[in-house]
């Protein structure tokens, strides 16, 4: 019984170590494998070198902090005007016309005996501005009147006319007749009419236009001026 009980307790402390390794071994193999395990998680692969990065999405809207600047006014469309005045200078010394196509203006100044200028240039905006071999006209005007001074050579002279319509209005002929150079220009108002021709340079009063027929006979032949209104 003796012999029996220590072998009892031979195999109880043999069972008790066996179970004390058998917990050991467990306890150290289970720390290497979580070990293993945090080891041998992958890591993010790194990035290719031809890989590009996501564009940003474009914004439509400009930033808080910079002011936005507007766009220039486009210049304002300059008023072009198709009229004509026509009348005498203040003081009556001398009669003028201003005929305009879109802007474009032909002016004749004309005394009716040795007084005469013709200016070229524009009436736009309300402004006259017109030039000639001799001189020039600066002035305003609307649809219905045009007022301002024209110079020509040392005599200036200034005007405040009204619109007229045809047969009123600026003619100007030039012509070859019977070997003679003719030129000659009429401001016609209300039916009275004032001009000069020139055969050869030499200046005398124009015949009277006939308004029916728009012509004039100059040296027995017939012309038809040019009407600039």
């Amino acid at each position: 019984m003796k012999r029996l009980g220590t072998v009892v307790t031979l195999v109880v402390g043999l069972a008790a170590g066996a179970g004390l390794f058998a917990a050991n071994n467990a306890l150290t193999v289970v720390e290497p494998v979580a070990a293993a395990a945090e080891v041998a998680a992958p890591a993010p692969p790194p990035a290719s070198p031809t890989a590009s990065p996501t564009a940003a999405a474009p914004t439509t809207q400009p930033p808080a902090d910079r002011a936005v600047t507007p766009p220039p006014a486009r210049a304002q469309a300059q008023e072009k005007v198709t009229v004509t005045w026509g009348g005498s200078t203040r003081g009556g010394a001398a009669s003028i016309a201003i005929a305009v196509k879109e802007g474009v203006a032909v002016a004749y100044v004309c005394d009716g005996n040795r007084i005469e200028a013709w200016f070229q240039g524009t009436a736009v905006d309300e402004k006259l501005a017109l030039t000639g071999k001799n001189g020039k006209i600066t002035g305003t005007f609307d649809e219905k009147r045009a007022e301002g001074t024209v110079t020509v050579g040392r005599q200036s002279f200034t005007f405040d006319i009204g619109a007229v319509r045809k047969p009123s209005g600026l003619y100007r002929a030039t012509a070859q007749v019977r070997n003679a150079q003719v030129r000659g220009g009429w401001i016609v108002v209300e039916g009275r009419q004032v001009g000069i021709l020139q055969i050869d340079g030499v200046a005398q009063p124009a015949p009277a236009l006939d308004l029916t027929t728009g012509s004039v006979e100059v040296n027995g032949e017939r012309l038809v001026p040019e009407a600039l209104s």
